[in-house]
């Protein structure tokens, strides 16, 4: 491992004159991820800023209902919290799929967020990786990637985004706090992470130096019907193949809201906004569902060895709106 400046902070103020003071700096938090990466030799930081100690590892009930998580609170915490189990439950379920349970002590909300991808390719130094060394090419492409992209990938990098709360917080319509030079300003969790496009390399929409200082959870899906599924290939502490969240309401015989997102199906979380555009207004039937999910499936470019992802998310999907559904379809 290359030697590093270690400086720890004790306000935001203090952690951003610190990264800004040192090229080459990373923040860091749980470091379950960025320490990994690390002993690999694929993140090689000048300098650590640990905000660990920074205040912002409380759950707290906003004045309008929605409920704001500090970027430093743990996994495990969260995902116990009653508020988050009551009416966010998908969100509690995600966390609760994510790794091991002293993985999920350590672990923070926003390190959740900011993880990289577990492509075998970007982890070893000796392959070639456009997300680690920009031009070096990807090695998955014509090789192992039955675990990579089939929806919204490029020529430059099929990897998949790993986190199961990203997914979730996509689906509930969250809002990621960020602080940087600039000031404090949000970002929808549907669209923190990016598609790899031409610069894989850039993993989300963070500007240099930013923090995450929370999420957001906002009222309008507080008590909507949620749920999180994942297929891996063992029943614990493995990545997702496939996996989704849905936030699904039915008044009066139709639904009348409906949010979904996909995991370990591109880069990022995907959010799948022509289905839940054709399920506004239908009837919580399965030929309604299969005709929403099927839409949004049909814009997923399998490889080689992947096409499985797609009849297994659509799997997924179908069964977790079937569930949420039963009672309103009875």
């Amino acid at each position: 491992m290359k030697t590093f400046d270690y400086v720890r902070a004790d306000s935001l103020q203090e952690a951003a004159d610190a990264f800004a003071a040192r090229p080459g700096a990373r923040y860091l938090g749980g470091g379950t991820n960025l320490v990994d990466l690390m002993k690999l030799g694929v993140e090689r930081p000048a300098a650590l800023v640990d905000i660990s100690r920074l205040p912002l590892d409380t759950v707290e009930e906003l004045p309008d209902g929605s409920l704001r998580v500090g970027a430093t609170v743990r996994n495990s915490d969260l995902a116990a919290h009653p508020a988050v189990r009551d009416r966010w439950p998908a969100l509690s379920q995600a966390v609760l799929a994510g790794a091991s349970g002293q993985l999920r002590n350590a672990a923070t909300t926003g390190g959740n967020l900011l993880q990289r991808t577990r492509c075998p390719y970007f982890q070893d130094v000796a392959k070639p990786c456009n997300k680690r060394e920009p031009g070096s090419g990807c090695g998955a492409r014509d090789g192992v990637h039955r675990d990579h992209a089939v929806l919204g990938h490029s020529a430059h990098c099929i990897a998949t985004h790993p986190s199961d709360m990203a997914v979730a917080l996509a689906a509930l319509d969250a809002r990621v706090e960020l602080y940087g030079a600039d000031g404090a300003r949000s970002v929808p969790a549907a669209e923190f992470h990016r598609l790899p496009g031409d610069r894989p390399e850039v993993d989300t929409e963070i500007r240099p130096g930013e923090i995450i200082t929370g999420v957001v959870l906002p009222t309008a899906t507080a008590g909507v019907p949620s749920a999180y599924r994942k297929a891996r290939d063992r029943a614990s502490y493995a990545f997702a193949l496939a996996s989704v969240a849905v936030a699904v309401r039915v008044d009066d015989g139709v639904v009348t809201s409906a949010r979904i997102a996909f995991g370990a199906l591109a880069h990022r979380p995907w959010r799948a906004r022509r289905a839940e555009e054709v399920l506004l207004g239908a009837a919580p039937t399965e030929a309604a569902f299969e005709h929403a999910v099927d839409l949004e499936l049909s814009a997923a470019e399998p490889l080689r060895d992947n096409a499985y992802k797609v009849p297994l998310a659509r799997g997924l999907a179908l069964d977790v709106l079937a569930r949420l559904t039963a009672a309103a379809r009875t």
